[in-house]
Parts: C-alpha cells; structure tokens; sequence
C-alpha cells in the first residue's frame, strides 16, 4: 500500500500523525481510504481498532460543527461534544461506501440526533429537587469565584474540586439551572463571529429538518425489511439494532464471522436493489 502521510505505515496501512488537525476537505478524501481498510480488516484485530480510531479523530470537525449549533443552550460545550461523539461512533460503525453518499452527509444526522437525545434525556422542563435547587446556588458561586481567578469558564472537574462533590452532581446541577430561566426568542445569541452578533434565538427556528431525508428512506425501507427472511431480518436486528460486531454475532448463532459477513452483505444487496426500484418511477 502506498503511504499517503508522512508518519510511514502501520502494518500495511498509512500512519497519519495527527488526525484531529487533518483540513475537512482533506478528512472527506482520506476518509474514503480508510473506510475501504476497514472494510476488509476483520473486527477485533488490532488493525481494525487503529483505522476505527482514525476515522474517529479525523472526522471530529464534524462533531465540533455539529455542536456549535447548541451553543446557545448554556451547556458545557465539551459534554456536549462529548455526546456528538458517540453518534460519530455510530456513524462510523454503520456506514457503507457503497451507499454513494459522502460520510459527513451520513454522519451529521447521528451526530445531531444523539446530542437532541441528551437535551431530550437529561432536562427537566418544570420540577426540581430540592438538593438540585441548592446545588444550582452553589453552583453559582462556585463558577463566579473561578471565573474571576481563572480568567475562563472553569470546567467540571475543577467546580466539583472547589464545591466539594463529585462531576456529575456538578452536571445535574448545572442541568437544574436550566429551569431557572427562560429567553426570549428574540434575544440576541451574542455569537464571537461579526455576523451571528445581531442573530437571535428566532432565527433558527423553523428550518428544515437535515434528517428529513433519512426519515423517508427509513419509510421506504421498513416494508423491504419486512419481506426478508427471519434470519435475514434477524441479523439485521442484531448488527443495527444491539450493535454487535460480527464476531460477537458468529458467537451468538454458531457461524464464523466470514459467513455473518456474507450473509449481512446479501441482506443489505437485497435492500439496495429495493430502494432503487422504489426509487425508479420517481426519477423518470
């Protein structure tokens, strides 16, 4: 294999030496490379965990793009990134060149959507415990103090330090601040850049859905799942749906992984020759 960065090559694949600091448009092309290593690396081996790896830090501007949309939620932005990391993850795992489509295309629904389900999973919209509401007081002393000695927005770590409790009753309580205010849609967002600085909370409201798309192709998809087989639909349930890796499902059924492998990909022939018939008519 011909090396494409200047860190030399690990077991016959490219070795790139950082990553996170690779240009978007740079990560779109080498990303393609990788995905095609990871194809055809068998899941567990060491091989496979480094090119997973890089995929992963290579596409984390997707998840810093996607996160600067919730800035203005008040959240810590790095457990919002976080969380937009576990649906880059998801992405990664699912994704398959032959769809045609371009990874971050793929990628930013996941990533958005697992960031809309711990707002969704982790804000009360109207009761607060009362160790909550204490806390919340605290809390604020607590971040005005560090912020006139640190000079910065102090992290989690460093307020459960000073507070005296642990990192995530830090996180609950700066959850249960959330109920202890409300803004109006037309303030303004007071973004860094000139041209969000006149933005309010009005102006990003009422787009289009990104996802929309996704949601038709599910549509579509549902009813080609339904005419597959019980295996078929079962190995399908158990890659999707549990997520287990195709070791893990040769294990579960008394199959090699090779024969999940070819298995999984007749299914998924199946359902792409499906999609593009129910696409046809609409084309012509």
């Amino acid at each position: 294999m011909t090396t494409t960065a200047e860190g030399g090559t690990y077991n016959d694949l490219p070795v790139l030496e950082a990553p996170h600091e690779i240009a978007p448009q740079d990560a779109r092309a080498l990303s393609k490379v990788f995905f095609r290593e990871l194809a055809v690396r068998e899941e567990g081996t060491a091989e496979y965990q480094y090119v997973r790896n890089t995929l992963i830090e290579m596409n984390m501007s997707l998840v810093r793009y996607a996160a600067g949309r919730f800035r203005a939620r008040g959240d810590e932005m790095e457990d919002i990134v976080q969380v937009g990391i576990v649906g880059l993850i998801k992405a990664i795992d699912r994704f398959d060149l032959s769809r045609e489509v371009e990874f971050a295309t793929f990628a930013v629904p996941y990533i958005v959507g697992e960031i809309k389900r711990f707002f969704r999973d982790t804000t009360w919209a109207v009761h607060v415990p009362r160790r909550l509401q204490e806390a919340r007081v605290e809390l604020a002393k607590a971040n005005e103090e560090l912020g006139s000695r640190l000079g910065r927005a102090p992290r989690v770590a460093e307020l459960a330090e000073l507070m005296g409790i642990s990192e995530e009753e830090v996180v609950e309580a700066q959850i249960a601040a959330n109920g202890y205010h409300s803004t109006s849609l037309d303030a303004a967002l007071g973004g860094g850049d000139e041209e969000d600085a006149d933005a309010s909370l009005a102006d990003f409201i009422g787009g289009e859905d990104p996802a929309i798309e996704l949601f038709e192709d599910f549509h579509t998809l549902a009813p080609l799942v339904e005419r597959l087989d019980e295996r078929d639909r079962l190995l399908l349930h158990l890659r999707f749906v549990e997520e287990l890796t195709q070791s893990e499902i040769g294990a579960r059924l008394g199959v090699s992984q090779m024969h999940v492998s070819r298995l999984l990909a007749r299914a998924l022939a199946r359902l792409r020759e499906g999609m593009l018939a129910e696409d046809a008519p609409a084309a012509g």
